[in-house]
């Protein structure tokens, strides 16, 4: 199950993160994020190498403008701190392991 994270936790959470980070940034009244919500929670149940985490973008707006969030779903995917990769949008599942897959072999960073 995907982590659900807050202005509270995010800096613990993702930033200091020694693991890969995948972050859903979303909003309850945002369709195209209630159709990748299934897909998220599914790479969270997998092992694919990366922690999983969920930001909702009306309860983190300071977070969300800090990273140039304008557009929902976004997928930001952090490595040491840093964005190393960025989704905008909805994407089936295959299209986000390849973005998984490309941070880890190192052809996003």
């Amino acid at each position: 199950m995907a982590l659900h994270i807050n202005i509270d936790n995010f800096e613990q959470e993702v930033l200091n993160s020694l693991e890969l980070v995948l972050v859903d940034f979303y909003a309850d009244w945002c369709a195209p994020c209630q159709m990748i919500a299934p897909i998220i929670e599914d790479i969270s149940d997998s092992d694919v190498g990366v922690k999983v985490c969920k930001l909702n973008v009306d309860q983190a707006f300071p977070i969300a403008m800090k990273y140039k969030v304008s557009s929902i779903p976004a997928i930001l995917i952090f490595k040491n701190g840093q964005v190393v990769a960025k989704s905008i949008g909805f994407h089936e599942k295959e299209e986000l392991l390849k973005l998984i897959e490309g941070v880890l072999n190192g052809s996003n960073n």
